[in-house]
């Protein structure tokens, strides 16, 4: 079993940066590829950043490439990303989830351990 938990989530203005934290608990993360999800009211769940499990391999959807950078530090069991030029259309809960995968994965039914969301929002 994993626990996750993430934090740093807030109000932020268009242009702005925020960085959110996954702290896990349990078993080490080191063993899964760890992802990012954001929901918007209304929307279903998306993809939003993963890294595999030695971190050296990254995706990102489209929507954020280039703007937001996912990190991992296995020592510590944590997970980040780094979001800059933050977006109206940015504003979502986001969820860390880690999967049983080798590769970045990105449909969310492929993850098994989820935390419970941080609210991110971007309004002037």
């Amino acid at each position: 079993q994993v626990q996750l938990v993430e934090s740093g989530g807030g109000l932020v203005q268009p242009g702005g940066s925020l960085t959110l934290s996954c702290a896990a608990s349990g078993r080490t993360v080191s063993r899964y590829t760890m992802g990012w999800f954001r929901q918007a009211p209304g929307k279903e769940r998306e993809f939003v950043a993963g890294i595999n499990m030695s971190g050296g391999s990254t995706d990102y959807a489209d929507s954020v490439k280039g703007r937001f950078t996912v990190s991992r530090d296995n020592a510590k069991n944590t997970l980040a990303l780094q979001m800059n030029s933050l977006k109206p259309e940015d504003t979502a809960a986001y969820y860390c989830a880690a999967a049983n995968t080798l590769v970045v994965v990105t449909t969310a039914t492929r993850y098994v351990y989820w935390g419970q969301g941080t609210q991110v929002t971007v309004s002037s």
